[in-house]
């Protein structure tokens, strides 16, 4: 099964001589460095504010994360929602075998109150997380949207907690207040090595460490459904639209926020649980290259204080 290392593959993709330029310049407008908000849409001041039985669509994106994805995918397994309705959008490419064959496994799997959704995207496309993500913005059906990662794990009473939560309420984005987490696993965990052939997996729970969360992240985006249908994801971003030919920084995500003009506000989601893992996917190059990039994230997570 495919491990993120640094014989990802690399694709070619012609890319405009200004994308650099175009996505410098977004970066520092969502810094306050340039004034550029004016250039884009902001939602609508006021939306439905939705009661009763809830449709939430989970939108993730993975390329070479199976082995983490695997649990996001047992958790609705294990535990299945009773009173929300939920439907799992997931983003792959064919060439990440080993996210295909984790998705096939799922699709077998009947679950109460779960619709799953495999959206395969050429590579390029996915490598952009926005271009995902928007395609479920402007088509979803959903009362609220979860824009999500794939190492996020839905604990029991999680989702119709979220449900419960949100009745009501007509905000544009909500995140959690909290959520428990691992410290930084290395590939050769025996967590994630459980998970490295497709089957149906459970964490410790005793693994996890709570932590306070202050704003939304690109992991933590509950957006209504109405802000969704109506401006996508960065849908008029140019920059944040374009294929690309590596899995790129996501920095589309500050830009959504910019954009709408709120960090989020806390919502109460309980047996919300997130592995953190030292290998990225997104890492390419030479293997020397790799292991500074982890030792220096290493370093920086033993140096970080946790909220």
């Amino acid at each position: 099964m495919s491990k993120a290392t640094s014989e990802a593959p690399v694709f070619q993709v012609d890319t405009p001589w200004y994308q650099g330029l175009q996505e410098f310049a977004l970066r520092a407008a969502v810094s306050k460095l340039l004034p550029m908000r004016f250039l884009y849409k902001k939602p609508a001041s006021t939306r439905a504010a939705r009661k009763g039985r809830l449709q939430i669509e989970i939108v993730s994106h993975c390329w070479r994360y199976s082995h983490l994805h695997a649990y996001q995918l047992s958790s609705l397994v294990e535990h299945p929602p009773q009173d929300v309705d939920v439907t799992m959008t997931v983003y792959y490419a064919d060439e990440d075998q080993a996210t295909a064959q984790l998705l096939d496994f799922f699709a077998t799997k009947e679950v109460s109150n779960v619709t799953w959704n495999w959206q395969r995207l050429p590579a390029p496309e996915l490598f952009r997380r926005a271009i995902g993500r928007n395609k479920s913005a402007l088509a979803t059906t959903a009362d609220w949207v979860w824009f999500a990662d794939c190492d996020l794990i839905f604990g029991a009473g999680c989702l119709d907690g979220l449900a419960d939560s949100l009745q009501g309420c007509s905000g544009m984005l909500y995140f959690p207040a909290e959520e428990r987490i691992t410290t930084l696993l290395s590939g050769d965990s025996p967590m994630l090595q459980a998970a490295r052939e497709p089957k149906v997996v459970q964490v410790d729970e005793s693994d996890f460490k709570l932590r306070k969360l202050e704003r939304a992240v690109g992991a933590y985006q509950i957006v209504h459904g109405d802000v969704c249908r109506e401006i996508g994801y960065c849908n008029d971003v140019a920059a944040y639209q374009r294929p690309t030919d590596r899995w790129k920084k996501t920095f589309e995500d500050r830009a959504y926020r910019w954009i709408m003009g709120t960090h989020g506000e806390t919502v109460e989601v309980p047996s919300i649980y997130r592995i953190r893992h030292i290998e990225k996917g997104r890492y390419h190059g030479s293997k020397a290259m790799t292991s500074m990039r982890q030792s220096i994230r290493q370093r920086h997570d033993s140096n970080k204080t946790e909220d």
